[in-house]
């Protein structure tokens, strides 16, 4: 039951829906307001011999283009409804076990960052095209996988350093990481034919990540100085500036830090981060310093405010 506008009585009344006929129906007058709409929900096996925690529901899990699709079976429930021992192949196969586990591995590692399904499913289209060629055999497996993850969020423009991937990736360096994502590439281009396009890193791509998951919560930085922070970021931008977006925008967060009443050192950002030095930041802050006038938004800091920054 629900609330529509009913033509009828010309107002909002209560409305029911019948099951058996898909009308949508008004309490009110009787009016039928919709007919033969189509139930969405999922259909329901009502078998009563079934156990209670028998899961009834008669459709099976989202098809995947990437896996087999001649993998058809026919199932065979016993009298008490358990299936399990009663499973007997039809036609085709089973898809390859080994790929299911990979998407899954990537799927959980793609939770674990808070990635979108788009940058999971990119990944598991990189690994199958991998696994195709059959350049994967004899290789560090999870090494291959946060290699194809990786790929993935520069392709999607949704970048992660090595560091954030490697975080996920289970007994895996970044150095095997490294060399498994140029393994993948150089396979794919030679499917290919050309250069793989990876997509460029700016470093406003890594303040949505590091602000809100790292420096937020670790430095203790306000709203504002968090907006401050991915204005100043974008401005960089424009400046040529040849550093890693990463440490441009670890030296941007230590600027704006030090122009709050919250100062930090630059241990304390490089401690937020994780795999960014002090000298590193420090070599980022000096290049950036120049251009800080055109950098830092004026709502946020004065040219006076500027000039009480000690030089690097």
């Amino acid at each position: 039951m629900g609330d529509a506008y009913c033509s009828d009585c010309k107002k909002i009344a209560v409305v029911v829906f019948d099951n058996s006929s898909g009308d949508t129906v008004c309490s009110e007058c009787g009016l039928v307001l919709e007919s033969h709409s189509i139930d969405e929900t999922s259909e329901w096996r009502t078998f009563a011999n079934e156990s209670a925690d028998y899961d009834p529901v008669r459709v099976g899990a989202p098809t995947n283009p990437l896996l087999a699709d001649a993998a058809l079976s026919t199932v065979i429930s016993k009298p008490n409804g358990v299936t399990s021992d009663f499973r007997t192949t039809s036609r085709g196969y089973y898809p390859d076990r080994s790929l299911i586990l990979a998407f899954k591995t990537i799927a959980d590692m793609s939770d674990r960052l808070g990635l979108v399904a788009t940058i999971k499913n990119r990944a598991n289209e990189i690994y199958k095209k991998v696994e195709d060629q059959k350049s994967s055999r004899g290789k560090n497996q999870d090494a291959l996988l946060a290699a194809c993850l990786y790929i993935a969020c520069r392709q999607e423009d949704k970048p992660r350093t090595v560091k954030e991937i490697c975080s996920v990736a289970i007994g895996v360096s970044k150095k095997k990481i490294g060399l498994a994502m140029k393994d993948i590439v150089k396979q794919l281009e030679l499917e290919k034919g050309q250069s793989v396009e990876m997509g460029t890193i700016h470093a406003g791509d890594f303040m949505d990540s590091f602000l809100q998951r790292r420096f937020c919560s670790n430095l203790g930085m306000t709203k504002l100085t968090v907006k401050a922070a991915q204005e100043a970021v974008q401005k960089s931008e424009e400046f040529d500036i040849r550093r890693c977006p990463t440490s441009i925008a670890a030296a941007v967060i230590y600027i704006v830090t030090q122009l709050s009443d919250k100062k930090k050192t630059l241990k304390d950002v490089s401690l937020a981060t994780g795999d960014i030095a002090e000298g590193t930041i420090r070599n980022s802050y000096k290049d950036l310093y120049p251009h800080l006038a055109k950098i830092i938004p004026t709502w946020y800091a004065q040219e006076k405010d500027l000039k009480n920054l000690h030089s690097p």
